[in-house]
């Protein structure tokens, strides 16, 4: 095995690969391929300074730590989306291409297969993994999610270079087998049970956070009032993505719940009498649930 050597590792990964047939899977293998080639071009990266290792869905890039990651960075937010806005236009939709992309640095050995080792590498690994990117590019209109380590996010991206801009990136926290991996997420962050979003400056009041698909869903309407316990996120291509936030004095988003008439309905009880407030307010009168009742009192 050779001394680890300091790198800038990138990761790219295709959505949804597996859902495709042999035909369509020898298609997006070319045009990530192809996509990854003309944004190291840009960056001015030859294949002089970077190794390769193909991953059948995804592709790992070890670059040369003398290449400009600023560039490399630069390139990825700008033309790996106008690729893929290319691309995709003419594509039907089962050949349509997605991706997820990792930027981390650290050090790397390889062995005498060929083979990579470091643990900097798995934690790059890791994060193009996370459920947190994959929800965050299931919300993306321009067909890429790009996440970078927090090494990288310090030593480059905090300090504002042309067209890396650091308020475009955000602290996100996502869980491993190994433990917390802190990590810097470009765009908008999405809200997963399990993942903590540590800087949602950029989300509008009243948003609900975006759901599973290929494509980003309709907005959401609001749910009409229904007896029984309401029914968690489920995983689906007509799940909700965020509502734009309302105006200033429009409610928020929540729970699918009536209050008109005086009584709110939760599973078959109901709750009579005066109402002051719904949250943190006090309610009096009897309230009923089930076939119990209690008495409320006044303060």
């Amino acid at each position: 095995m050779t001394d680890p050597v300091s790198r800038t590792i990138l990761l790219l990964d295709i959505e949804k690969y597996s859902d495709r047939d042999d035909v369509e899977q020898a298609y997006l293998r070319r045009m990530l391929y192809d996509v990854t080639d003309r944004a190291l071009e840009a960056a001015g990266i030859d294949e002089t300074l970077r190794m390769r290792a193909d991953r059948g869905d995804s592709v790992m890039e070890l670059i040369d730590a003398n290449a400009s990651v600023t560039a490399l960075l630069r390139a990825l937010l700008t033309e790996v989306p106008a690729q893929l806005r290319a691309v995709n236009r003419m594509a039907s939709r089962s050949a349509q291409i997605r991706l997820r992309g990792v930027v981390a640095s650290g050090y790397v050995a390889v062995d005498r297969h060929d083979g990579w080792v470091g643990s900097d590498l798995n934690h790059a690994c890791r994060l193009l993994d996370a459920a947190l990117l994959r929800a965050a590019l299931r919300e993306r209109d321009d067909d890429f999610a790009l996440c970078v380590s927090d090494s990288l996010y310090t030593g480059v991206v905090r300090h504002d270079h042309p067209g890396v801009p650091a308020a475009g990136f955000h602290r996100v926290t996502v869980d491993s087998k190994n433990g917390p991996l802190t990590a810097w997420l470009h765009g908008r962050v999405p809200e997963i049970s399990g993942h903590r979003g540590e800087d949602h400056g950029d989300r509008g009041a009243g948003e609900v956070p975006g759901g599973p698909g290929d494509r980003p869903a309709p907005a959401a309407t609001p749910a009409a009032p229904q007896n029984g316990p309401q029914n968690g996120p489920q995983n689906g291509p007509h799940q909700n993505r965020p509502a734009p936030a309302g105006h200033r004095g429009a409610p928020a988003p929540g729970p699918a719940f009536d209050i008109s008439g005086g009584t709110v309905s939760f599973g078959g009880g109901y709750v009579a009498g005066d109402q002051h407030g719904v949250s943190g307010g006090q309610v009096t009168g009897d309230v009923v649930m089930g076939s119990k009742t209690e008495r409320g009192e006044r303060p």
